[in-house]
């Protein structure tokens, strides 16, 4: 009898973080059929991790490098890719193609089900939920031992859907008004005739599509040139506009919102599958863009911390990450469905969550000008019209830049982050005026806020002349209190506004003509070798005083 080879003898270990809840409401079909094929995407850990400075200021956070640096210090572990490689032609799996999957850390295998029950432990059954068929596994993924202080996660087994758009059209007959993006940025004093001329804003995408057509009216109304639009297609996904009200809308408005309020960036847009895989892989790709380069990437899709699995959430926060460390800007919806995100108590939205991203929460806008009349927290459930997400996370801890913001304890030990971090108008009844296929329609959502923060870095960018990157230790210190409108009126269910942050807007909405001097990196790029003086000759030693380092401040919550 031939010998076993090396991963079939091994002894199986679940992998930690990968354990899938059943569906109460799944009802089963019949197993997945052998020979149907799937792709999956393997994650592997990095060489080197990631530095955090821990100095405080400015500078706290993740510590920026250039891309071959990060290539050369954080990519995938030559030793993880190895193993991988190996474990894939044993059970007869492919390793696709993709120039880009070192910097990602992402190994895509693809091979028929049965192979892939085999290599993976799981089981494959075609269920339907909520009347839609889906391929669905159930428990933990099992590895063999060796590979497992390699991989951080195995995605792409389960295709059921993994997040919704946080968009909302107003309804019609209802008391409203209503602007362009150019008047909230005008309320919100965005710069005079801003501009984000070679900037590349990037907006990920799990659904719906665009019309060229579209655009091109829609920026005539506004008097603006039409953005150049590049679309990106990440595991088969595509620009596929169908219906104004479905996904459409959503892609429609984070263009529309951040293309005019950044006039003059370009847009690339990347399109995936609404699966944990294809979210993660889209966010992977747009960091990783080499072509496009995208400095600030836009979100508006997202669930529950307790719809994600373990190893999802921490493979999408280390995505997010990787683009502090580069210098990229990730704004994120905080969810429209109030303190509970449409669960039962309390519960966050993520990727909002994320304390590598800067979670973007709604009011309410009366405006006229650059004169705000009125802002309050966005909250019209009592007409079904949505409120703002906010509240404390269960799964990611207080940041340090987080400290002194009096957020709420958390419900869990691990937990502690609280969300939002800004706002911008989001209400429907003060909605943005955008185009739809075709239609013109109002709509507004916590949506339409990550892309305003978007465009918003994005001009800011320009005038600094650098990418801002990761902002939060510079939005959370004190001084920076006068460049935002403190909403302190309204509520998003368990939570209030107040003076000073809090988790239903934030920090509040932006001020930006004061708020961009705010955002230039104190921190900068360092030269591999920095310059070094002359040294004077003495004819006598010089005495020196070894002077004792004391010890960092701790921040306390």
């Amino acid at each position: 009898m031939a010998r076993l080879s090396r991963f079939v003898e091994q002894p199986r270990v679940v992998l930690s973080g990968s354990e899938k809840a059943a569906v109460p409401t799944a009802v089963t079909l019949k197993p997945t059929p052998p020979r149907s094929k799937l792709t999956v995407s393997v994650i592997v850990k990095r060489k080197q991790p990631l530095k955090i400075n821990r100095r405080g200021g400015r500078a706290s956070g993740p510590v920026r490098v250039t891309r071959a640096e990060y290539k050369k210090q954080h990519a995938a572990d030559p030793a993880a890719i190895t193993l991988v490689r190996a474990f894939a032609r044993e059970f007869k799996l492919k390793v696709e193609p993709d120039p880009t999957f070192v910097a990602r850390r992402t190994i895509r295998l693809s091979g028929t089900a049965a192979d892939m029950q085999k290599a993976f432990g799981v089981v494959l059954e075609q269920k339907t939920i909520d009347g839609v068929e889906y391929r669905v596994r159930e428990g933990g993924i099992h590895l063999p031992a060796s590979l497992i202080d390699s991989v951080v996660a195995v995605i792409g087994l389960d295709n059921r859907p993994q997040a919704k758009p946080h968009f909302r059209i107003r309804r019609p007959n209802v008391e409203s008004t209503s602007y362009t993006p150019l008047q909230v940025a005008q309320a919100y004093q965005f710069p005079a005739s801003a501009t984000a001329a070679g900037q590349t804003i990037g907006i990920i995408e799990l659904g719906g599509g665009y019309r060229q057509t579209d655009l091109a009216a829609y920026f005539r109304s506004l008097g603006l040139a039409a953005p150049a639009v590049t679309t990106v297609a990440v595991d088969g996904g595509k620009n596929s506009p169908s219906n104004a009200k479905g996904a459409d809308g959503e892609v429609m408005l984070d263009i529309e919102v951040a293309a005019a309020v950044a006039s003059g960036a370009k847009v690339a847009v990347y399109f995936a599958p609404n699966t944990d895989q294809g979210f993660i892989d889209a966010v992977t790709t747009a960091v990783h863009d080499a072509t496009n380069k995208p400095n600030v990437i836009s979100i508006s899709w997202g669930g529950p911390e307790s719809s994600w699995t373990q190893q999802s959430l921490t493979a999408l926060d280390a995505a997010c990450q990787s683009a502090a460390v580069l210098g990229i800007s990730i704004t994120v919806a905080a969810g429209d469905n109030g303190s509970s995100d449409g669960g039962t108590g309390n519960n966050v939205d993520f990727p909002a969550s994320s304390p590598h991203v800067l979670a973007c929460g709604g009011t309410k806008l009366e405006a006229s000008g650059a004169n705000i009349a009125s802002e309050t927290v966005w909250n019209e459930t009592a007409s079904n019209e949505g409120a703002t997400g906010g509240g404390v996370s269960t799964v990611f801890a207080l940041p340090t830049w987080q400290a002194k913001s009096n957020v709420p304890a958390p419900s869990t030990s691990s937990g502690g982050r609280g969300v939002p971090d800004v706002a911008g108008d989001a209400d429907p009844t003060t909605g943005y005026t955008v185009r739809v296929d075709g239609q013109t329609l109002v709509i507004g959502g916590t949506s339409a806020v990550a892309p305003l923060w978007a465009g918003l870095i994005a001009v800011a960018n320009q005038q600094l002349g650098t990418p801002a990157g990761f902002i939060q230790p510079a939005i959370y210190a004190s001084k920076s209190a006068s460049a935002f409108h403190d909403i302190t009126q309204g509520n998003n269910g368990a939570f209030s506004a107040g003076p000073g942050w809090d988790a239903c807007t934030g920090l509040g909405s932006p001020i930006a003509s004061k708020l961009i001097p705010l955002l230039a990196p104190a921190d900068p790029t360092p030269p591999s070798k920095p310059p070094t003086k002359p040294v004077k000759k003495h004819k006598k030693p010089v005495k020196t005083k070894m002077l004792a380092k004391k010890p960092a401040k701790r921040s306390a919550k």
